[in-house]
């Protein structure tokens, strides 16, 4: 007799109903320490409008402060977007880099995790599509903080253009958890603080958090704008430059230009990171 048993699910159905448990797993843990997710997210960008948008000015130091308020409400409107571009960053590395290392460091959590009934590259993809959301939560979270927080006097001059916002967002919160996958399977425990200080410090500050990329022009050697140049290598000066258009009415990199590089950022830091990932697994 032949007993023909046909299994309750193919391989693909499993691999979504895992990948689907993995991320509903991330985000319960999300919910149980969202306070202290939300200190972590607000404590780095309230400090940095505090300072230059509400300390700065009333002591009489704000950046553009020779232009009156009028300069240093122009400063602000700079900022803001680059306030939430940073604070898409660091989630995107904290959610996914650290993790990724402590995971693969003493806790040895990855063990059990790709124990799941998927392929391996799915759990690496569940980590980086559970960070894009808490990168998502992280911008609802700053936005409003760093648009009043500021000196009296210093106003930011924002014009939210929803359709910007609604889809360059998501797709910076992807690129940012890609490349903290990338970090996270490149970088060992004991080498977290070498990739804050060779990597992450340069980011941020060459990633347009502060300044527009039109701004950087007069900065030249021999007519030739090599630091406007250089920053076009940075993936954080697309995000900011992204979100300046969103949040506000300033000239900014062209549309065209952002989106398709920021998908390509999102495809060689996610297949550089799954390839990582599966190196480290195994091995």
């Amino acid at each position: 007799m032949v007993i023909d048993v046909e299994p309750p699910r193919s391989s693909a159905a499993a691999a979504r109903s895992a990948l689907s448990a993995l991320i509903r797993r991330d985000l319960l843990v999300l919910r149980k320490n969202f306070g202290e997710f939300v200190g972590r997210t607000v404590m780095q960008p309230f400090l940095l409008v505090f300072v230059f948008l509400y300390v700065f000015p009333v002591i009489g130091q704000g950046v553009g402060s020779a232009g009156g308020t009028a300069g240093e409400s122009e400063f602000a409107t700079v900022l803001v977007p680059g306030v939430v571009s940073i604070a898409v960053m660091f989630q995107g590395i904290q959610s996914v880099a650290i993790q990724m290392s402590q995971e693969f460091g003493y806790t040895r959590e990855i063990e059990d995790r790709v124990q799941a009934p998927c392929p391996i590259w799915l759990v690496a993809v569940a980590r980086v599509l559970s960070g894009a959301v808490q990168g998502v939560i992280s911008a609802v979270i700053v936005l409003p903080i760093a648009a009043v927080v500021h000196a009296p006097g210093v106003h930011p001059d924002l014009h939210v253009h929803w359709w910007i916002v609604l889809t360059l967002i998501p797709l910076a919160c992807v690129a940012m958890t890609s490349l903290g996958l990338l970090l996270g399977t490149t970088f060992e425990p004991r080498n977290i603080g070498v990739m804050f200080g060779f990597v992450i410090l340069p980011l941020v500050f060459l990633g347009g958090t502060y300044y527009q990329w039109t701004a950087l022009a007069p900065v030249h050697i021999g007519g030739f704008p090599w630091l406007q140049s250089l920053v076009l290598l940075n993936p954080l000066i697309y995000i900011s430059e992204g979100m300046r258009a969103g949040f506000t009415d300033l000239s900014h990199l062209p549309l065209y230009v952002i989106y398709p590089v920021l998908l390509a950022f999102c495809v060689l830091f996610l297949g550089l990171g799954l390839r990582n990932f599966r190196r480290r697994v195994l091995s």
